[in-house]
């Protein structure tokens, strides 16, 4: 049965992956942007998008938006405003989404925020679950992993482009990945399979690998050649503590998704390997 979903972050990375993904399985998406002036929010509108600008403060407009669809989509991020900031918002939507009476409320989390990890933006992601838990709404917490494109981001090309893949840990410690097309796809099988996501916290990754492994797929798909630099979580701490605290969990502990029966609940999911997701870059930029 086809739905009307609310997307929140529609001409955002994960927003806008979640747009596409429910588009092609034939439902229908209103999307919430900031700017709806924007060049994203044009080229969305053209794929047939009902987009409405608004903002994650503002109560009264959510709710009269939520009254109109069947299932809302909505992500919070604490690298904008910061971390309390993410709170509030979250639970304003929650709890506007409380008022308008959604049936079907999915929240995108990050894995094992439930697990008191201690680092601050998992925790702040964990409170909004809290809340939306107390409030009795029909949810579905999706919970990813760290994210495959992180590779190739904005903050990452220039040192990918020296062949330089640098993280705060070790080379041979494991950390479970997933493609944000993933998400968007496990994302719309929730929303298209409600009855049996409701209620639910699904922590979510496609594949486990190490730096070394990572460069070695590097290398032998793009011919390249790419070298992994582990280095110290100290060295984070004078530009976010949070994102040091962050590294340290993932050598001390790591993600905890058990990949192959996430696979086996979601088998409409095409689940992006690290090599398939190398393989779909253009890696012209390099020349």
């Amino acid at each position: 049965m086809h739905k009307k979903v609310l997307v929140f972050g529609a001409t955002g990375q994960q927003g806008g992956a979640v747009t596409q993904a429910l588009i092609k399985n034939g439902h229908q998406v209103i999307g919430l942007t900031r700017n709806a002036n924007s060049e994203k929010a044009k080229a969305l509108i053209g794929t047939g998008v009902d987009l409405k600008e608004g903002n994650l403060h503002n109560a009264s407009d959510l709710i009269n938006l939520m009254k109109e669809v069947d299932a809302v989509f909505a992500l919070t991020t604490p690298f904008e405003e910061g971390i309390e900031k993410e709170i509030e918002q979250g639970i304003t939507v929650a709890e506007a989404a409380k008022e308008a009476g959604v049936q079907h409320f999915v929240f995108n989390s990050v894995s094992d925020a439930d697990r008191n990890t201690g680092i601050p933006h998992f925790d702040s992601k964990f409170k909004v679950e809290q809340r939306i838990i107390e409030l009795g709404l029909p949810y579905t917490i999706i919970a990813p992993v760290y994210f495959m494109d992180n590779l190739v981001s904005p903050w990452t090309m220039e040192m990918v482009k020296t062949g330089n893949i640098s993280t705060a840990m070790p080379n041979d410690r494991m950390l479970q990945q997933i493609a944000v097309a993933d998400i968007a796809q496990i994302v719309s099988a929730v929303i298209s399979r409600r009855e049996s996501f409701i209620g639910k916290r699904i922590n979510i990754a496609g594949e486990e690998l190490t730096g070394n492994q990572m460069v070695e797929i590097l290398n032998r798909v793009t011919g390249k050649r790419f070298v992994f630099e582990g280095f110290s979580p100290d060295y984070l701490r004078e530009s976010s503590e949070d994102l040091a605290i962050m590294y340290e969990w993932f050598d001390r502990v790591g993600y905890s998704v058990d990949i192959e029966k996430l696979k086996l609940d979601f088998p409409e999911v095409t689940f992006t390997s690290f090599e398939e997701y190398v393989r779909g870059i253009d890696w012209t930029f390099m020349e």
